[in-house]
């Protein structure tokens, strides 16, 4: 939360146990320890802005009757020099506070402060956070389910560093096991082909035009050069000339997609510096593994899993998971991470446990390692189910969906639903210029505003930050509520933070722009009083800036016409 939101906290807390205090210096209630009691924000605001059940936990230890009580503290209650106006006894003895128009003028001068800097704290207090996101294979192009990995692993990478986190990303590229393996028999195939071969391709190897075009354009560097060398010189040397290209076309097309890593990782570091082989042999030393049937098991059990899982075939190869575990000790304990969160699709629910149990093994706290799981999606367009596109008529890709829709709408929509629910991508709603496209909604809010002080400036009224007793004018329930929602950003940041979920930003921007066109119809801005009419416009220039702020963090524009 906002320190100005902490302090009206701490001050409601001092208030009740002073009043306490007071009871038991006039005799009102019988001297005893103050009852541990909860400070909340009533469902119904209407009640007040703040609930104390300071009444009813005190029943039990001053054996009185909760509406007692709270008479008893209301009429001992000193709200001076606080952010409090009032209090009231409520139902069965509840103590409602109602905020003073000091604190709605502080919370926006805070905003006009801090600026872009509003909403940002130091929770995490500097801690080191990893965000690995989207870690699409590298043998093909990216798909829809890496777009949504991508606009959700990069916002939460934001949100994290606004609660207080030193913040990397980072992309795991797999260019080790069975699917380079894949790769390089896929593009021999092609390369083969090309030259009159006629092997047919394997049902599992890849089929995509990109294997052609990779094989084609080898062949016109180097000709038929491969054709009369062995077959694993020739798949090394394919390889070779290939991955580097989609690699680098990965990173191409995820920079169109406004996001950048720190680290690009290759899974073959870990196999060619022995650090795969590390791990393996410290779980062995530690005695957690052992041999059944020529191969190497890691007793899982023993740390939460289902069953004891293989780490070395009987032919000497690793299983999948050793680089990975390889990968995140690297990670927690080489690069000293204290956080490391993974977006990974929600086929790896029963990875997770193996990965953690095994960090458990090499003496790793597990929940170092946090793991979003994320469901499918699936594009809608005129209210069928979009499979291919119509342009090529191929599968839907990350590039092809981005030719359909605005980059800021693809960012919005995949966030809009926390990851473990399955997202529902409506074409026509992302290209929609009304309220019903909730980030057209967020973005008209930013550029009215701008129109509004435009016009103000046509006037010959240049909107300048109001003083706190001009702030103090904002009494309308519209205001307050556009105020308190502005106030809330810090903590709904740290919420998102704690919960691994940016569509908590997506809300907040969608409520936040209801907020402000709601104060807008409600409140006119053009008043003959000038402090009101400033205080207004110091209203407006808050919410813009809180909007900005929000959007960057999606990396969606603010723009300031529509």
């Amino acid at each position: 939360m906002s320190i100005l939101v902490a302090k009206a906290e701490q001050q409601l807390r001092m208030i009740v146990e002073n009043a306490f205090r007071t009871c038991f210096e006039k005799g009102d209630l019988p001297e005893a320890e103050i009852p541990a009691f909860k400070v909340e924000i009533p469902a119904d605001r209407s009640h007040g802005d703040y609930s104390a059940n300071a009444a009813l936990v005190g029943a039990r230890v001053f054996r009185t009757a909760p509406p007692k009580i709270a008479a008893a503290l209301q009429s001992n209650i000193d709200l001076a020099d606080t952010y409090f106006a009032s209090c009231e006894v409520a139902g069965a003895g509840f103590l409602n506070f109602r905020l003073s128009p000091v604190y709605y003028a502080d919370i926006l001068s805070d905003v006009n402060e801090k600026g872009d800097a509003y909403g940002s704290s130091d929770y995490a207090a500097g801690k080191r956070a990893l965000v690995e996101f989207v870690s699409a294979n590298p043998t093909g192009p990216m798909h829809v389910g890496n777009a949504r990995g991508g606009a959700m692993g990069d916002t939460l990478a934001e949100v994290l560093t606004r609660a207080g986190y030193q913040t990397e990303r980072e992309f795991y590229i797999n260019d080790g096991g069975n699917q380079i393996e894949k790769f390089g028999l896929s593009l021999d195939i092609r390369y083969r082909q090309h030259f009159g071969d006629p092997i047919e391709m394997p049902e599992d190897s890849y089929h995509g035009q990109d294997i052609i075009d990779h094989a084609v354009a080898f062949a016109e560097i180097n000709g038929d050069k491969y054709m009369h060398t062995d077959e694993a010189e020739r798949r090394k040397a394919l390889v070779a000339y290939a991955l580097p290209l989609n690699i680098a076309g990965l990173e191409r097309d995820l920079l169109k997609y406004n996001i950048k890593y720190d680290t690009w990782f290759h899974e073959s570091t870990l196999h060619n510096s022995g650090a795969a082989k590390q791990v393996v042999e410290i779980l062995t030393e530690k005695g957690f593994t052992y041999e059944q049937d020529g191969a190497l098991w890691l007793k899982a059990e023993q740390f939460g899993c289902d069953k004891d899982f293989v780490l070395v075939r009987s032919n000497g190869l690793y299983t999948y998971i050793v680089p990975d575990i390889a990968y995140h000790y690297n990670k927690l304990c080489i690069r000293h991470f204290d956080l490391a969160v993974d977006i990974l699709g929600a086929d790896h629910h029963g990875y997770v446990p193996r990965l953690k149990a095994a960090l458990q093994a090499l003496g790793v706290d597990p929940e170092r390692l946090q793991v979003v799981l994320m469901q499918m999606v699936r594009l809608i367009k005129e209210g069928e189910i979009v499979k291919a596109s119509k342009r090529s008529g191929k599968a839907i890709t990350l590039v092809t969906l981005l030719e359909e829709v605005p980059i800021d709408a693809a960012r919005f929509f995949f966030n809009l639903r926390e990851a473990n629910s399955h997202c529902d991508f409506d074409l026509d709603l992302a290209v929609e210029e009304s309220s019903q496209n909730p980030v057209y909604y967020c973005q008209y809010a930013h550029a009215r505003i701008c129109s509004i002080l435009a016009k103000m400036r046509e006037k010959g009224v240049e909107a300048v930050f109001a003083d706190r007793d001009a702030l103090c004018l904002l009494t309308a329930p519209e205001e307050k509520e556009l105020i308190r929602h502005i106030a809330a950003l810090t903590g709904e940041i740290v919420t998102a933070a704690q919960a691994l979920d940016p569509s908590k930003i997506t809300k907040y921007a969608v409520d936040l722009a209801a907020l402000f066109h709601k104060f807008y119809n409600a409140c006119r801005v053009d008043v003959p009083e000038e402090n009101l009419r400033d205080a207004r416009l110091s209203l407006c220039m808050a919410t813009r800036s809180v909007m900005k702020t929000v959007l960057c963090m999606l990396k969606v524009a603010a723009p300031e016409s529509m």
